[in-house]
C-alpha cells in the first residue's frame, strides 16, 4: 500500500529519498498535480545544491486577459470558467523568463504559441514523436512520477490514471526493469474529486504507487472552452467529412476545425438533404466526386465509426452521443474477424469497446458529460498507452484488424505547393507547439490499408492587417516531409496528392489555394520549372474567394453553426466576440478611416444596454472610456446581422 500523507510530508519524502538531481516526469496536459509540482518547486529554489529536471508537456495556464476592450472582456468570462485552477508555478516563471539555474523544464509539445518568447522553454524543448516520449524520458534517469488520479469508493484497492494513462503506462514496465536493478524511483498520486473514474486499461492497483497525497484535489479543472467556428472551419469540415467511410475509423485533433468536423458529420447523419446540397453549390465538387466515392461518402453512417484517437476530444464525445461512433472493437484479432463478418455471439458483443484514446481534455461540459455517464457507458471507451494508438508494432495484427479504413485528420498551419506540413515550428526555429503525435498518424495512413491520412488548414490567414496564404512555394521547416503526402483539405476544397508527380500535386493544391495568391504561386512553380509555361488554372477554380463562401454559407446557415458542440460564452458575449474580433480585423491603415467612420455612426447606448453594462462601459468615466464604448458600439452594429 502507498504511503499516506499530505503535499509537504510527500516533498519531504521525495527530498530525502532521491538523488540531488531529481528528474520528475509529469502527464501533459490535464493530469499534472499542480499544486505538489508547485511545493517541491518552492523547496527547490531554496536549495541550490539541488537540481530539478521537469519533464512533460502541454503545461497549461490560463490565458492573460490583456489590456483595454479585450481584458474587459475576457477577466469575468476567465474567473467564471477557469475559477480556483491552481497554476503552475514553474509556468509562470517560464513565461517570465525568470527560472532558476537549477530548474528545467523539458517539454515535447507546448500550449500552442504561448512560449514563443520565452528562452528557456525553447532551448529546453525535445522534438519527440509523443509515443517516443516515455522511451525518451526514462533514458534521462527518470526518478519520480507525479500525477493526478481518480478514486472510486467502490475500488478501494485501485486508482484509475484517468485522464492520462497515456505515457505513464508505457513508462512502467520500464521503470520496473530499473527498479529490478536498484534505483530508486518514487510513483506519487494525487486524488482529484472531480476526476472521472476511467476503468480499462486505465486502472491500475492502488499499491502501483509509493505516495498517495491523502487530501483529495478539489480545484477546478482546466478546461479548454469551445471557441466560436468560423466560415473557413466549417467548409474544411464540410469537405473533410465526406472523405470519413462509414464502417471505419476516426481520429481527430482539438480545435475549431475538429469542432467543424464533427458539426459536419452531425449533418451528414442528421441533416442529409441540406447537407448534400450544400455539396452540390460547391464550384470543384464534381472533380473530387470520384475521391469521395471511393474514399468516403455523403450518406447517413449505418455501420458507424470507431474512434482512435491520441486525444479524447469532445468532438468524439459528441459523435458517440449521436450514435455515430458505434462499431465495437475487441481484444482479439477472432473476434474482431468474427464482429466484421457479424458472426460475433450476442453475449460477447456487449465487451466491445468504441473508443481507445491516451488522454483528454476539454470544456467544462466534456468533464460533466463524462461524469454522467453510467458504469456500461464508461467501460465502453478504453484510455489506455499512447503506444497503443499512435504505433502499429506490438499487437500490429489486432490494430490492423480494428484499424480499418481508418482516417487520420490532423491540423496543419502551412503546407508547401509540394506537399510538405509545417504544424509545430517556425521557420526561426522557435516551437509553436510540437510533432505530438502527427507523424505517427500519417504514417500510420501509409502503413494501413485502406487508411488515409488528411491534414487539414486555412488557405490563408490575417495578421496585423496583412493577408497571406498558409499554401506557400517553400518554407524553411517541415513537421511533414512531402514524401509523405497524402491529403489536404482546404476551405476550398480537396488535394489528394498521394503517389502524384510534381506537377500533379502542385495543381492539386492551386486548386484548394485563394484565388488572391494562385497566380504569385504558379509564377514561383514556372521560374522552377515544376509547372510548364503554357499551365492555365481550370477556371473551376479561380473562384476561390471568402465571397463566394460566405454566399453558400448564407444560403445553408443551419450548417454553419457558430458554436456547433456549445459554449461557455453567454448570449451578450457571443455578439461582444464577434464584436471585438471586427474591430480587431479593422485596426490596420488601410481600414483605420473606415472605422473612425463606423464609430462616429455608432448607434446609442440605448441600442445595446446588456453588452455595455458586460463591459462595464454603461457610464464611461473620461476620454478611453467614450472611445472605448463609440469601438465597441460600432463593432456590435456591424456585426450585429452577420
Amino acid at each position: 500500500m502507498p504511503h499516506s500523507c499530505s503535499i509537504e510530508q510527500a516533498v519531504d519524502h521525495v527530498l530525502a529519498e532521491l538523488p540531488p538531481h531529481i528528474h520528475m516526469g509529469m502527464p501533459l496536459g490535464l493530469g499534472k498535480p499542480n499544486r505538489f509540482a508547485n511545493a517541491l518547486y518552492a523547496r527547490i529554489k531554496t536549495l541550490p545544491e539541488r537540481q530539478l529536471t521537469i519533464y512533460t508537456a502541454l503545461c497549461l495556464g490560463r490565458p492573460k486577459a490583456g489590456d483595454g476592450l479585450q481584458g474587459r472582456f475576457l477577466e469575468p468570462f476567465l474567473e467564471r470558467v477557469f475559477g480556483d485552477y491552481p497554476e503552475l508555478d514553474f509556468l509562470t516563471d517560464l513565461h517570465k523568463n525568470s527560472l532558476p539555474e537549477n530548474v528545467h523544464v523539458e517539454q515535447f509539445f507546448m500550449q500552442p504559441g504561448s512560449l514563443l518568447g520565452s528562452p528557456a522553454a525553447q532551448q529546453d524543448y525535445v522534438s519527440s514523436n509523443y509515443s517516443h516520449a516515455a522511451r525518451d524520458i526514462n533514458a534521462n534517469g527518470l526518478n519520480l512520477v507525479a500525477q493526478l488520479v481518480a478514486h472510486d469508493p467502490q475500488r478501494p484497492d485501485h486508482l484509475s490514471l484517468s485522464c492520462n494513462p497515456d505515457i505513464t503506462l508505457d513508462l512502467l514496465p520500464m521503470l520496473e526493469k530499473r527498479r529490478a536493478l536498484g534505483e530508486n524511483i518514487l510513483m506519487l498520486g494525487h486524488v482529484h474529486t472531480d476526476l472521472p473514474y476511467m476503468p480499462g486499461d486505465a486502472e491500475v492497483g492502488v499499491d502501483t504507487f509509493d505516495l498517495l497525497i491523502e487530501h483529495p484535489e478539489r480545484s477546478t479543472l482546466f478546461s479548454t472552452p469551445n471557441m466560436p467556428v468560423g466560415f473557413q472551419d466549417h467548409f474544411i469540415g464540410l469537405y473533410a467529412s465526406t472523405l470519413v467511410r462509414d464502417g471505419g475509423t476516426l481520429q481527430i485533433g482539438i480545435g475549431s476545425m475538429g469542432d467543424a468536423l464533427t458539426a459536419a458529420l452531425l449533418a451528414r447523419q442528421a441533416n442529409n438533404d441540406m447537407y448534400r446540397a450544400c455539396l452540390a453549390e460547391l464550384d470543384g465538387i464534381s472533380t473530387w466526386r470520384p475521391l469521395i466515392e471511393a474514399e468516403g461518402g455523403v450518406m447517413p453512417f449505418g455501420a458507424g465509426l470507431y474512434g482512435c484517437s491520441e486525444m479524447l476530444v469532445n468532438g468524439l464525445l459528441v459523435l458517440l452521443d449521436a450514435g455515430i461512433i458505434r462499431r465495437k472493437v475487441y481484444p482479439d484479432v477472432s473476434l474482431q474477424l468474427q464482429a466484421d463478418a457479424g458472426l460475433l455471439d450476442e453475449s460477447v458483443h456487449d465487451n466491445g469497446v468504441l473508443i481507445h484514446g491516451g488522454f483528454f481534455l476539454g470544456p467544462r461540459s466534456f468533464y460533466q458529460r463524462l461524469s454522467e455517464f453510467t458504469p456500461q457507458q464508461l467501460a465502453q471507451i478504453d484510455m489506455t498507452a499512447i503506444s497503443y494508438i499512435n504505433e502499429l508494432y506490438g499487437n500490429e495484427a489486432l490494430k490492423r484488424a480494428q484499424r480499418k479504413d481508418a482516417r487520420f485528420i490532423n491540423s496543419s498551419f502551412t503546407v508547401t505547393l509540394l506537399g510538405a506540413a509545417v504544424s509545430d515550428q517556425l521557420e526561426d526555429g522557435r516551437v509553436v507547439s510540437g510533432v505530438g503525435g502527427q507523424y505517427n498518424f500519417v504514417a500510420q495512413a501509409h502503413a494501413l490499408e485502406g487508411a488515409r491520412s488528411i491534414l487539414i488548414l486555412r488557405s490563408w490567414r490575417e495578421s496585423g492587417g496583412e493577408v497571406s496564404s498558409n499554401i506557400v512555394w517553400e518554407y524553411g521547416h517541415t513537421t511533414i516531409p512531402r514524401h509523405l503526402r497524402d491529403i489536404v483539405v482546404t476551405e476550398y476544397g480537396i488535394a489528394d496528392l498521394r503517389g502524384k508527380t510534381d506537377a500533379a500535386v502542385i495543381e492539386a493544391l492551386l486548386n484548394v489555394t485563394d484565388s488572391r495568391f494562385q497566380q504569385g504561386l504558379i509564377d514561383q512553380a514556372q521560374k522552377a520549372g515544376k509547372l510548364p509555361k503554357g499551365f492555365r488554372l481550370d477556371p473551376l477554380f479561380t473562384r476561390n474567394t471568402p465571397q463566394r463562401l460566405k454566399e453558400i454559407r448564407d444560403q445553408f446557415a443551419p450548417l454553419f453553426v457558430e458554436y456547433p458542440l456549445g459554449t461557455d460564452f453567454t448570449p451578450v458575449e457571443r455578439d461582444l466576440l464577434r464584436a471585438l474580433n471586427w474591430l480587431k480585423s479593422k485596426f490596420k491603415l488601410t481600414e483605420i478611416l473606415d472605422l473612425g467612420k463606423a464609430a462616429l455612426e455608432a448607434p446609442e447606448p440605448e441600442a445595446f444596454p446588456e453588452h455595455l453594462r458586460r463591459m462595464e462601459l454603461d457610464d464611461p468615466q473620461g476620454l478611453r472610456e467614450d472611445l472605448y464604448q463609440r469601438l465597441l458600439l460600432a463593432g456590435l452594429q456591424a456585426t450585429s446581422t452577420d
